[in-house]
């Protein structure tokens, strides 16, 4: 049979039984061996007296001498155990949170059971029959305390049936990831609490569930001050508002939940009502709920405060330095909160904090907000810019005074209106005659569009306006007007209605090739035929009316069939003048069919082709070389380590990380270089089509961001296959020891030193895109350092920005985030079933051992101790050296070495103790041996047998102290002679006990031989 078995931190006996869902810290060990350990330690053994007890009970009371050794041992165990329920009674529980009475309890039910089970032995139950019988009066005295000791028992293993079904709440209020999973799991554990109120013995009252619940309240209390730190509170601010919020809910979830399930109670009226003390329960966590309302509202006001001066209100005003310094000033209104020399959360110090808030509110009104808006809208640069920050204010979430004074800002945009109707109205009247034109734009078209963009600037504002109650209300509303360009557009399109309706049909009927005769004499002179040249006659006007159908139509004229037909043939047009070019240059190249050169003309054109295949290929081919270099980014490994041939030479986590650090530079070193070959062979694709090598040919600009969003996938692609394969794999690649810390057993370096060093391994692979310099817009040409306003270094462009922020690497970062602590928690398991061996360590072993020794044990029960720590010894020489799990390796030599030494320790103090005695006794009758021989000196002096002198020798010491003067009598006559050899009969009938003294004093150096105990030379 198994038991669970917890190891708590701050207890001083830390073997817990316990049987909980959660299988986190737990170990498996057999209950005999448990109840040893705790017995062995804490030195609560029933000590069972070296008689021989084989023998029937009538046998064993016929020996008065037994029976009174066993009525003295009776009598020890009813002391001891009345000594252990004293001390029990009078015991607190040491933590202040929920697991403290768990582990009162736990520690409680160890101790009681170990003696209850003690009680149950053979030996013991003989000895109580034997002194039942005898009819002692320490029977009864026995009985009652063992009564007690069976109720106490019970009592705490009833408790902590029952407190095991709440472990599992109680573990996810200490260590929950977050706040939102200690929220979703109060109103179960109060379900679970109620359960224990009607069917626990003990808890079924105030005097026992109220401490209880208060433990939970101070856990609860515990973890919102730890989630929330003033002094870090607000540097990210969207976070700290939803901790803040989160954390008010737990406080208040506590107390609604307690007042649910206390009207439950009530309305089921079967049971007794839930009338605790409010004050205990619910006194801190009303206060702290307030305090992170109170810290909420700060946030809130800030995020209130930024809303206002956003883009919105700086592209308003033209004035960031302004802004900024008022951002500045909004973010110093929190510093008296983050530099507060005491915790908010104590409620003894809540005077001080209101008066922090109180500072706090007063420096909130003493912002000068309200003479800063008045300036901005005084220099308003565009009414409709003002307009738009004055709606998107009015639906944001800011302070309410400050929005009802911007609400009463827009009479200042209709008057900035006004101006920009005039300045609008007086740039007309400018450039009318002659406006301006986008590039390819028919004049006419061209016109009617740039009105168009005049009146849309004024139109569209004002139709805004009209949708808002608060200008429509306005008394400048009223007087606003604005002028119409409707009659300019009227007057353009008729006036080309006319012309393009007269001139159409004839331009349409003129040939198609007209004659030009040159007028400049070349070198000499020549025949006018010579001179003349024969163009194509496609009259430029047609275009121009072609364009402006298409732009008239666009912008909603209609136009006649005649003109709309002409404009659907332009393609058709435009082939045909195609080929009237091919052909004239054929012409002009004096080929005809009498010409001998029409077969060098076909193969200079086929020649041509042939070149043009050339180009296409030769760009192909620089297009795979690139493809090539991106696959090169795909497949490089920014993870790699050399994986080594032995697992006892693999490095630290220290060592593996230089090393990774080492082969990422160089990869990227390389990459780097391919990624600088991209560029180049773009150019040579440039220079192949353009005939340039510029790298920033205008009509290539789409061709270069292609390979630029291309680079970008690949380096994308590279980091999220390196974090896939990153530490999952079945090879060790770095090893990390276990080591005792006393009281815990700890990774050598901490957990929390190796998840940060592979996590800035992780940040570094991502940073190294810093590397790769963006190129300039529109080019394949890697962008210089730039300055930036209001940076004082010089700002380069590369890939980390993008890379950062794209969310499958953020996903694969986190989810090696996740795997490394998984790795990390799978060992810390592992390591759980060394905390078997805690007593070791957790117990001072001097005070244990010395009450030990203190009961004066004989050699045999020291043997037995001796002999456990020495099991132990053995035992942890066969746990395996190392653990591999996937990337790590786990060397365990440090610390089963350090479990040796500590047990080694034990029985070199209980060795110790056993020695002391011992030395004493060996010196006593070395004492003894150097009188017996002055003894025996003087018997020689005196006697001259040979018979007495061989009888006498052995017994010295008593010759020396008693019958000395006896000896010295001279054994010349009979009766001398008779009284020395009863003397020495005497001393025969007394040489049992130095007998026995020496086996006592072998044995025991004997003993100390045999677990290696030092014994210094006497």
């Amino acid at each position: 049979m198994y038991l669970f078995i917890f190891v708590n931190r701050k207890t001083s006996l830390k073997i817990l039984i316990m049987l909980i869902c959660n299988a986190h810290f737990i170990v498996f060990i057999h209950v005999q061996y448990n109840l040893k350990i705790v017995l062995l330690i804490t030195g609560e053994m029933l000590h069972i007296p070296e008689l021989d007890l084989e023998s029937e009970v009538d046998a064993l009371l016929s020996n008065p001498e037994v029976v009174e050794q066993l009525e003295q041992c009776v009598m020890n165990w009813q002391t001891q155990i009345t000594i252990v329920l004293e001390v029990q009674q009078n015991k607190k529980p040491q933590a202040p949170g929920p697991f403290g009475e768990i582990t009162f309890w736990q520690e409680r039910a160890s101790i009681l059971s170990a003696l209850s089970e003690q009680l149950k032995q053979p030996v013991v139950k003989k000895i109580l029959a034997v002194i039942t019988k005898a009819k002692a009066g320490i029977v009864q005295t026995l009985e009652a305390t063992v009564a007690e000791l069976t109720k106490h028992c019970l009592e705490a293993e009833d408790n902590l049936r029952f407190l095991s079904t709440l472990e599992r709440y109680f573990m996810n209020l200490a260590t929950g990831a977050n706040l939102r999973v200690i929220l979703e799991n109060i109103p179960p554990l109060m379900d679970s609490l109620q359960i224990i109120w009607l069917m626990s013995h003990h808890y079924n009252t105030d005097e026992r569930m109220v401490p209880l619940m208060e433990r939970i309240a101070w856990q609860l209390c515990e973890r919102v001050s730890q989630v929330i730190d003033v002094h870090t509170l607000f540097e990210y601010r969207e976070v700290a508002k939803v901790k803040v919020h989160d954390a008010k809910e737990v406080l208040d979830q506590w107390k609604s939940s307690y007042f649910e399930m206390r009207a439950e109670i009530e309305e089921s009226g079967r049971h007794s009502r839930w009338e605790f003390d409010r004050k205990r329960l619910f006194e801190r966590t009303d206060y702290m709920a307030s305090v992170c309302q109170d810290l909420y509202n700060v946030l809130q006001i800030l995020e209130e405060f930024h809303n206002i001066f956003g883009p919105e209100l700086t592209n308003l005003t033209g004035d960031p330095n302004h802004i900024d310094e008022m951002l500045c000033r909004i973010d110093r209104l929190v510093l008296p909160i983050k530099e507060v020399r005491f915790s908010p959360f104590s409620i003894c110090k809540m005077s001080s904090w209101r008066m922090v808030m109180q500072d706090f509110d007063s420096a909130v009104q003493n912002i000068e907000i309200f003479s800063f808006i008045d300036q901005a809208f005084q220099t308003l640069p565009f009414s409709a810019a003002a307009f738009k920050m004055l709606l998107n204010l009015k639906h944001i979430s800011t302070r309410e005074a400050i929005n009802n004074y911007l609400m009463r800002k827009f009479n200042d945009i209709l008057a900035q209106y006004c101006k920009e109707v005039d300045s609008i109205k007086e740039l007309f009247e400018v450039q009318k005659d002659k406006p301006p034109l986008n590039k390819s734009e028919p004049p006419v078209a061209g016109s009617i569009k740039w009105t168009r963009s005049l009146l849309h600037r004024i139109k569209q504002t004002i139709l805004s306006f009209r949708d808002v109650p608060e200008i429509l209300e306005s008394e400048q509303y009223k007087v606003v007007s604005y002028f119409t360009m409707r009659d300019y557009e009227v007057k353009k399109y008729e006036c080309w209605l006319d012309e393009t309706e007269r001139i159409l049909p004839l331009l349409m009927k003129k040939p198609l090739l007209v004659t030009s005769e040159n007028q400049v004499q070349a070198g000499t002179e020549s025949s006018p035929q010579r001179n003349v040249r024969y163009i194509v006659n496609f009259a430029p006007e047609i275009r121009e009316i072609i364009s402006e159908t298409k732009y008239l139509v666009m912008l909603d004229y209609s136009v006649p069939s005649l003109v709309q037909n002409v404009a659907l043939q332009e393609h058709r047009f435009i082939r045909l003048l195609t080929k009237v070019k091919q052909h004239m240059d054929v012409g002009c190249r004096m080929i005809n069919w009498n010409s001998l050169g029409i077969s060098d003309f076909i193969k200079e054109s086929i020649q041509a082709v042939s070149t043009f295949e050339s180009v296409v290929s030769q760009i192909q081919k620089n297009e795979r070389d690139i493809e090539s270099k991106l696959q090169t980014m795909v497949t490089a490994n920014l993870l790699q380590f050399p994986v080594p041939d032995k697992s006892n030479h693999l490095p630290g986590i220290k060592e593996f990380c230089e090393g990774v650090e080492q082969e990422r530079a160089k990869a990227v070193n390389l990459l780097t270089e391919k990624y600088a070959d991209i560029g180049a062979l773009i150019i040579k694709t440039e220079q192949l089509i353009m005939k340039t090598r510029s790298g920033k040919a205008k009509s290539m600009a789409g061709y270069y961001s292609y390979w630029e969003q291309k680079v970008l996938d690949s380096l994308i692609k590279m980091l999220i296959q390196a974090f896939n394969n990153a530490l999952m794999g079945s090879t060790p690649l770095f090893q990390i020891d276990a080591i005792l810390s006393a009281p815990k057993i700890v990774l050598q370096p901490r957990n929390s030193e190796i998840y940060w060093l592979i996590v800035h391994c992780i940040r570094d692979c991502v940073e190294s895109t810093k590397l790769f310099i963006r190129w300039m817009h529109g080019t394949c040409i890697e962008c210089p350092p730039q300055r930036i306003s209001g940076e004082d270094e010089l700002v380069t462009f590369n890939f980390y920005s993008d890379v950062r922020q794209h969310p499958q690497i953020n996903e694969s970062a986190m989810t090696v985030s996740q795997n490394i602590q998984r790795l990390l928690f799978s060992v810390d398991q592992y390591l759980s079933h060394w905390k078997r061996y805690s007593p070791l360590w957790k117990e001072n072993k001097t005070m244990v051992n010395e009450k030990f020794a203190a009961r004066k044990p004989s050699c045999v029960m020291y043997d037995d101790k001796l002999q456990f720590f020495a099991g132990i010894k053995q035992e942890v020489m066969q746990e395996p050296c190392y653990k591999n799990n996937c990337s790590i390796h786990l060397n365990l030599e440090p610390l089963a070495h350090t479990v040796q030494e500590t047990a080694e320790s034990w029985i070199n103090c209980l060795g110790s103790l056993l020695i002391k005695p011992a030395k004493e006794d060996l010196l006593n009758l070395r004492d003894e041996v150097t009188v017996l021989n002055h003894a025996v000196c003087v018997l020689c002096f005196h006697s001259k047998s040979p018979l007495i002198l061989y009888l006498i020798y052995p017994y010295g010491y008593f010759i020396q102290q008693q019958l000395s003067p006896k000896l010295k009598q001279s054994p010349d006559t009979f009766e001398n002679l008779k009284s020395v050899l009863g003397t020495i009969s005497d001393i025969r009938d007394m040489s049992l006990d130095v007998e026995m003294r020496v086996t006592d004093i072998e044995e025991r150096y004997r003993t100390l031989a045999m677990y290696k105990v030092e014994v210094l030379c006497v």
